[in-house]
């Protein structure tokens, strides 16, 4: 693809085109990073880039850049550089675009394997692909053009909307629906059992779970993470939400529109979250807890409170970002302070 055609694509994106050179108009194969691009690759600088990461585009390699527009000292250098480039609102909105230019869905469609087991009553609409030793139970509904991939399985009493793509060993318990154009990946768990248990004199007494879980469209699900059903009614994942591998979300849980949940998050049964919630890595949330609208959690932060919408909370139990960067500043103080404090013991007591 040449570069002036990468140019036309990204007007027609979201990533806000100011300006652009094509002065070489070369060919652009592949994608890389500022530091390894060589000729015949496209990379792309993120708006408030640290000065080192700037400054690399004095000798990338690369044949065109990606900059963006409201970095002055960006904008100045790239008028002395011989590398074509293009000025954007959202850099790495455009990187994302242009590696779907440069690398496009190679999914192949191969329609209903031999040895995919169909049940009955099963209504598969045009388009569909079923990879091989699939199966589908019964009374199940699968929209136009989704794949699913070998080894998949979906239970009875299913229904999957268009242009899903469940990856392989991916399994989708009994009850559940599926909006469209979600992505499920290998060996995610969509409907299985919550975790109820009611302690007795007896031992454990299990509780039926006998709930559904709903995804709303343009949900992803990664590899290994488990969405559980409850024990009645529906645990709801919001539209456009994201979901990353080895993601645990407890029963009874419901989350808003375009939600992020890094690796090993955990939510626990009964737990509200907002629209455009952002949970880092780790972060852990106690059942029946709410949390507004926007709210970020960074990395290891404990929810064990309800959080209001547009905060930015860390540590354990969360407490305000600024105030728990305070606070880790100071641990390593700790034995000083402590020092200091006995000695003032020590005067005191004279």
């Amino acid at each position: 693809m040449q570069f002036n055609e990468i140019v036309e694509n990204l007007k027609q994106g979201q990533s806000g085109v100011v300006d652009f050179k094509i002065k070489n108009n070369p060919v652009i194969l592949t994608a890389a990073s500022l530091d390894k691009a060589k000729e015949n690759e496209i990379s792309f600088l993120d708006n408030n880039s640290p000065l080192d990461l700037r400054n690399l585009i004095k000798i990338s390699k690369a044949s065109a850049l990606l900059l963006p527009a409201n970095d002055n000292y960006i904008v100045e250098m790239a008028k002395k550089i011989s590398v074509d480039w293009i000025l954007l609102k959202e850099p790495k909105i455009a990187f994302a675009e242009t590696l779907e230019f440069l690398y496009p869905s190679n999914i192949e469609i191969e329609g209903i394997h031999k040895s995919a087991v169909i049940g009955k009553n099963v209504k598969i609409s045009p388009g569909v692909s079923i990879g091989a030793n699939a199966y589908i139970g019964d009374n199940t509904e699968i929209g136009a053009g989704t794949i699913v991939h070998a080894g998949v399985v979906v239970y009875k009493n299913v229904c999957i909307g268009a242009k899903n793509i469940l990856h392989a060993n991916s399994v989708i318990h009994s009850g559940s629906t599926l909006g469209d154009e979600c992505v499920i990946n290998a060996n995610a768990v969509i409907g299985g059992e919550g975790f109820g248990f009611v302690p007795t004199s007896h031992g454990w007494k299990k509780m039926p779970q006998v709930g559904i879980v709903i995804l709303k469209n343009k949900v992803e699900v990664g590899s290994g993470s488990t969405i559980d059903r409850p024990s009645v009614g529906e645990t709801i994942i919001g539209e456009d939400t994201k979901i990353d591998n080895l993601v645990q979300i407890g029963h009874g849980v419901t989350t808003g529109k375009g939600c992020a949940m890094a690796a090993q998050v955990g939510i626990a049964g009964g737990a509200q979250i907002g629209d455009g919630v952002i949970l880092a890595g780790q972060v852990g949330v106690s059942n029946r807890v709410k949390i507004g609208d926007r709210v970020i959690a960074s990395s290891k932060t404990g929810i064990v409170t309800n959080i209001e919408a547009g905060k930015v909370v860390s540590g354990f139990p969360a407490i305000p970002n600024k105030l728990w960067l305070r606070c880790s500043a100071n641990f390593k103080k700790l034995p000083e302070i402590a020092k200091a404090i006995r000695q003032l013991d020590r005067r005191n007591s004279r």
